[in-house]
């Protein structure tokens, strides 16, 4: 099951890779929530690991990921696995330009070809 959630990134750290070849990357997003803002841990592995590669902290971000869980010496934890990432709109972008539709007024009778 995909869950989504929608923050500003705090920070990105680097990526580790283990002996065994398995590498991973974690990245913590602020999501507000009322008067508590949280900061969720997120990881990526493997080839999703790229997807931080672009990204800064400060910057707004759509995580689409999993819950992953697993028991370790009678322990039991949960990982949220990040599949996609998506930032958000770039504020200095220009507005996007309003389309033209032309209104009867903008032709002249002669442009009428009957």
């Amino acid at each position: 099951m995909a869950y989504e959630l929608t923050g500003k990134i705090k920070l990105i750290q680097e990526p580790k890779t283990f002996d065994s070849g398995f590498t991973k990357r974690e990245m913590v997003v602020i999501v507000e929530d009322g008067n508590y803002p949280q900061e969720i841990n997120l990881e990526f592995v493997q080839d999703k690991v790229a997807l931080l590669d672009t990204l800064q902290p400060g910057q707004d971000v759509t995580v689409s990921f999993d819950i992953r869980g697993r028991e370790y010496n009678g322990r039991y934890y949960n990982n949220l696995q990040g599949w996609k990432v998506v930032a958000g709109s770039d504020e200095t972008a220009p507005p996007a330009e309003e389309p033209y539709f032309p209104t009867p007024s903008d032709f002249e009778d002669d442009d009428i070809p009957f």
